[in-house]
């Protein structure tokens, strides 16, 4: 992994952009081309739909407004990395077989000075990347789908199966603190595991920064593209993770929008009659296709992400005269904090690092903006908190749900929601359950801090397994936590079998739906890859989700949805259905639904694909998949993937959060496993040389290079590596050095 030591905080910046720009360096340009719109230049037309959404959410535009609000010093921390990723770069772009298969491993790639008329690293496209990576975590996916269901199902849509249709995608990620109380040293150890779409490269790095003038001896994981270590850190003295606290802080509102003088002037209509827009044309250039026009509009509400709700997928209005003058649409616009606010929370990266106390990361904290977040800290005083992190706008509630007319001042903004931290151990503490047990857990799940700030949250396994798995016990370790993470039992396995055991006696007394059956109720609960039991009931549950999702009732949710083509993954009925199945189960039969008949004829369906074999096991079902940026193009055989296909420990209601989709993959086979824990690390307060983390490949972003997927098989046994404890022995008061993983290894 990465070393990176220098003289000052900008220093540092500059040189650990150097060096992740070395390793990264496909990684940094592709995910520049993403924040800028510009990935069809150079992939093709796989990357279009991406383009023309990144392009209307002006994601560029808003970095630059947050860029050139920020105070001077963290402008020039900011600025100082994007310079090191352009200094870094050409030798970078030497080692990136992606890079050389598009034909720009030239020695100006990423640096502006190519002549092309790419202007390369600027000195917010750090920002522009963090925007990039978020723009899809909050819940403008839900909000979609929920519209969806509604104006499809209309009547037929009760309030017991709304909420069971009104869940989210899956989530997967932990975190989890013990108090000193409980632990051997008497000192707070801290663990998680944040799950996300398991990319090639990985999403985080691990990194060690060092500026011992500035007091910042830092391990922890950041995103390539961005300087420091804005989730998950260990600083010596005190350390932090976070999970997705799953807030609503992102609204669509539906806008009505009236050509007129023959096209030439657009109007909104917002709460105070019609208005002005903002408009603007720009062109996407696509490799291989013709350059397509994009329509870019934006209303004192936000940026649209739908220009007419009738052509959700045209990138441009219709021209005069195909629009006569005073003829209306309805597109969709997009109200984000960060672009509200010109913040996109940039102020807190630097104070993270030089963060030396619980009340120094809370402070760190408070400057943070979106994604929101839920904080675990502890400190070597002892310390141990849960703290919220973003901006979640308050607001009327049914802007939570569903888009809203933009046109009703109800649904405006009227300030920020508070968030008091959780005091678990140390000054201030008790009062609550988690300062009483010593242990406070994070997963993604509805609890009192969040409750009022989202609608859509994990199911409660996952954060109760946690908190069973510590249960009572002291004198606990980083082997301990570490064990926790990597528990395999199914959260879904108790209502999934209750159902098949209840439909046993109707089933075939012979035959292979008969064995399938058999071997589904023997199945310990555990998804463990050599498990036959394991495959047994995830073929019978990729059978039942398909069909569920085929009942007449349930027709609607297959009409095309309104929605561009980027932000179609986030309505597919056979993907909802199959996250929402335990709760469609419990509703279904008041909708007339024999859900019983259906289990019975799933069980025949997996009986009857290559999932259903009798030698079949979880490891063969559930294997590992994962996604690059050149997929779907003509340069996808350019990238090397050591370990793709490895078989996959866990599922999605596991705390080891493999996720899998039932219903999707033909059979019930195939690589399922496209989501799951993209670090895992325990931090240790007493020690933090004891202190462990993993990555799912490798430090490397050259899939060939010796470290590029050399901690797989650590991922895999659920094992952890050890973490550099302090500054190099080597290290010395001299000009700032960065090393690269060769060096550092």
């Amino acid at each position: 992994m990465p070393t990176v030591e220098a003289g000052s905080l900008e220093e540092l910046a500059h040189a650990q952009g150097r060096v992740t720009a070395h390793d990264r360096a496909w990684q940094l340009e592709s995910e520049r081309w993403r924040a800028e719109g510009v990935l069809a230049a150079h992939v093709g037309p796989s990357g279009l739909a991406w383009d023309v959404l990144a392009r209307r959410v002006r994601l560029q535009d808003t970095a630059r407004r947050c860029f050139a609000a920020l105070e001077a010093p963290v402008r020039r921390f900011v600025a100082a990395y994007a310079e090191g990723v352009a200094a870094g770069l050409p030798e970078g772009a030497a080692r990136s077989p992606e890079l050389r298969a598009l034909g720009l491993d030239g020695a100006h790639v990423g640096t502006g000075l190519d002549g092309d008329g790419d202007p390369g690293w600027q000195p917010w496209t750090p920002l522009a990347v963090l925007l990039s990576h978020h723009l899809l975590f909050g819940s403008v996916g839900t909000k979609l789908w929920r519209e969806h269901v509604v104006s499809g199902m209309g009547p037929d849509l009760g309030p017991d199966l709304a909420a069971a249709l009104a869940v989210g995608p899956p989530d997967g990620s932990n975190a989890l603190a013990v108090a000193g109380s409980r632990t051997a040293s008497g000192l707070p150890l801290v663990a998680g595991d944040p799950h996300r779409l398991l990319e090639r490269p990985g999403v985080y790095q691990q990194v060690h920064l060092v500026c011992a003038a500035e007091g910042v001896d830092v391990v922890g994981l950041a995103f390539p593209g961005v300087p420091g270590v804005p989730h998950f850190g260990h600083a010596g003295s005190v350390a932090w993770a976070v999970t997705n606290a799953m807030a609503d802080y992102q609204d669509l509102l539906v806008e009505r929008l009236r050509v007129e003088d023959g096209g030439g002037r657009l109007l909104a209509r917002g709460p105070e009659g019609w208005e002005p827009v903002d408009r603007g044309t720009e062109v996407v250039e696509v490799a291989g296709a013709d350059p397509v026009r994009v329509d870019v509009v934006e209303t004192a509400r936000g940026p649209l992400l739908v220009l007419d709700r009738r052509h959700p997928d045209a990138p441009a209005l219709a021209p005069a005269p195909a629009m006569a003058d005073g003829e209306e649409v309805e597109g969709l616009a997009l109200r984000a904090p960060s672009r509200v606010l010109a913040d996109a929370g940039a102020a807190a990266l630097p104070a993270l690092l030089r963060a030396r106390t619980a009340d120094d990361v809370e402070r760190a904290w408070g400057a943070w903006v979106e994604p929101v977040n839920s904080v675990l800290v502890a400190d070597t005083s002892g310390a141990v908190r849960r703290l919220v992190a973003g901006r979640v706008p308050r607001r009327a509630e049914r802007a939570r749900w569903r888009p809203v007319p933009a046109d009703d001042p109800a649904w405006a903004w009227t300030g920020w929601e508070e968030h008091p931290a959780l005091r678990v151990a140390g000054d201030g503490a008790g009062g609550s359950p988690e300062a009483d047990a010593g242990v406070v857990v994070t997963a993604n799940d509805e609890r009192p801090d969040v409750a009022h700030l989202g609608t859509a949250f994990a199911p409660p396994h996952r954060a109760r397994r946690l908190r069973a798995l510590v249960g009572d016990r002291t004198g606990l370790a980083v082997d301990d936590l570490a064990a926790t993470l990597v528990d395999t039992a199914h959260g879904s396995a108790p209502t999934l079998l209750a159902l098949l055991r209840r439909v046993a006696r109707a089933a075939p007394t012979a035959g292979p739906a008969r064995d399938l059956l058999e071997r589904a109720l023997a199945w310990d609960g555990r998804a463990d890859p050599g498990s036959t039991g394991a495959a047994a009931a995830a073929a019978w549950r990729a059978a039942l989700v398909r069909r569920v999702v085929a009942v007449p009732l349930l027709a609607p949710l297959h009409r095309p949805p309104a929605v561009p083509a980027a932000l179609l993954p986030w309505l597919s009925p056979v993907e909802r259905v199959g996250a929402a199945l335990p709760r469609l189960l419990d509703v279904l039969p008041a909708h007339g639904v024999d859900v019983d008949a259906l289990a019975l004829a799933a069980l025949e369906d997996a009986a009857a694909t290559p999932a259903g074999d009798p030698s079949a096991t979880w490891g063969r079902l559930h294997r590992l998949r994962t996604v690059h940026g050149l997929d779907g193009t003509p340069w996808h055989d350019a990238v090397e993937r050591p370990g793709e296909g490895s078989p996959l420990p866990g599922d999605t209601d596991c705390v080891l959060a493999t996720a899998s989709v039932p219903g999707v993959s033909p059979g019930g086979l195939g690589d399922t496993g496209l989501r799951g824990p993209v670090a895992r690390y325990v931090w240790d307060l007493a020690d933090r040389g004891a202190s462990r983390w993993v990555v799912p490949l490798g430090a490397d972003g050259v899939q060939s290079a010796p470290h590029a997927a050399d901690q797989l098989p650590l991922w895999l046994a659920g094992r952890l590596a050890p973490v550099p404890p302090n500054r190099p022995d080597d290290a010395d008061d001299g000009p700032p050095a960065a090393r690269t993983p060769e060096e550092t290894a």
